[in-house]
């Protein structure tokens, strides 16, 4: 598509609930100052992930989500689990911090594009239904629907499906043009907003509202987590634990996150005078898996990059930073730079590289659009915020990382990498205001 011609995209609401900080102000205070959201755990006495070390919302509790993030849901909290009760309060923020009259907007042309993990039932709620199909010390199957099954509360499945955030979005805001979810893990934020700008774009809507919940902070989830990842155990000082591309990381540390982003084409966010964050570009993804069922990261990564820039219309040259995928892990960081190089080939080295999973950890899906908010609130002040903990370079992955204090820029034009352990990437290019 033509770049001059198509319809141009204006980021004009931000709504974030993350470790650092819930709204924009909060959030972007925290960035500003350099103070992490990784701690003990103030909601669970215990997880497997090591000393019980995450990012989670912890001021997000039974009497805010109720008085003050979700009031107008209050009655549909019951079948809301926390990931989606934190990604409907994101989209009421960004609701709230656009400034946007719903009253005054086509009901048929506003949409719903939202990002989800899979969402899991924590052990209690599946305790008596177990016992009840339990033989000694044998779960029966065939015992599940006559004996298990009608011991579930009757709106169970309502709670945990990842597609209910953008349901009850859109029935509290009457939103009834394009919806759709994406549960695709780390890769989900760019996904969002690529597919929230093509519906734009195509002039099937005019308003989007674009987001992402997840979590990793879970009973089961961080089981997973200990089984499947690299989660860093060291050192003693929990907000020194995600060190994205330092010598020195030894893994991710799980946390969870919201963010929902209101995308309104150009032309209605003028006659309305909206404020602008930002405008979106454009996105790309890629997913490559050998056959022998090992991902190439740093192709996928690369593959994503290619698509963004060109959708975008832009080159490597003209970016100012990138907000890298930067989990801290010791192989992933090293396939990411890789790919970075494999795109800005001697320039890469050179590019300023912000990495803010140091400040609130890996909150899965989550963590694509959270991120870029970051670059945003930023650029608002004319800076690159620094990423914590980066103190000795590896040799394996020598990028630019910004450290310290926040870089200042004339250049808001930046790139958003993201990326899975399977092999899925998405890249966005954004530029700030």
């Amino acid at each position: 598509m033509n770049t001059e011609s198509r319809r141009r995209i204006l980021i004009t609401g931000m709504g974030i609930l993350s470790p650092i900080g819930i709204g924009t102000e909060a959030f972007q205070a925290s960035l500003m100052s350099g103070t992490s959201g990784i701690k003990k755990s103030e909601l669970y006495e215990f997880l497997a992930a090591p000393d019980c070390c995450v990012a989670e919302v912890a001021d997000f509790n039974d009497s805010t989500i109720k008085k003050e993030y979700l009031k107008q849901q209050r009655r549909s909290l019951k079948v809301m689990c926390r990931e989606i009760q934190l990604g409907v309060a994101s989209a009421n923020l960004a609701m709230d911090d656009s400034g946007i009259d719903l009253e005054a907007v086509d009901s048929e042309r506003f949409g719903i594009e939202f990002g989800a993990n899979l969402m899991l039932s924590p052990p209690e709620v599946l305790y008596s239904a177990c016992m009840a199909s339990t033989e000694g010390t044998e779960f029966q199957y065939e015992r599940w629907g006559s004996d298990g099954l009608p011991k579930m509360e009757p709106l169970w499945l309502l709670k945990y499906l990842p597609n209910m955030p953008a349901c009850h979005i859109g029935i509290v805001m009457d939103a009834r043009g394009p919806s759709n979810s994406i549960t695709q893990a780390e890769a989900s934020g760019n996904l969002v907003l690529g597919e929230a700008q093509r519906i734009i774009e195509r002039d099937w809507a005019d308003v989007m509202v674009a987001g992402v919940t997840g979590t990793r902070i879970h009973e089961v989830k961080s089981i997973h987590a200990k089984m499947w990842d690299e989660l860093a155990d060291s050192p003693a000082d929990f907000s020194k634990r995600s060190r994205p591309f330092d010598k020195a990381r030894n893994g991710q540390v799980v946390g969870e996150a919201a963010c929902s982003l209101l995308l309104e084409e150009k032309s209605h966010a003028e006659r309305r005078g909206a404020k602008v964050w930002g405008e979106l570009l454009g996105t790309g993804a890629s997913c490559v898996v050998g056959r022998d069922g090992i991902p190439d990261t740093r192709t996928s990564i690369a593959n994503a990059i290619k698509l963004a820039f060109k959708r975008a219309g832009v080159e490597a040259g003209d970016i100012g930073h990138i907000n890298a995928h930067g989990l801290g892990d010791t192989k992933l960081d090293v396939e990411e730079y890789q790919a970075i190089c494999d795109i800005f080939g001697d320039k890469a080295t050179e590019i300023p590289v912000t990495a803010l999973k140091s400040y609130f950890g890996n909150s899965g899906s989550a963590c694509g659009i959270v991120e870029a908010s970051g670059s945003l609130v930023g650029l608002k002040q004319g800076v690159i915020p620094a990423t914590l903990n980066y103190e000795t370079q590896d040799a394996d992955c020598p990028l630019n990382v910004v450290r310290n204090e926040p870089q200042p820029t004339d250049n808001k034009l930046f790139l958003k990498i993201s990326t899975t352990t399977f092999g899925q990437a998405s890249a966005s290019v954004v530029c700030g205001v």
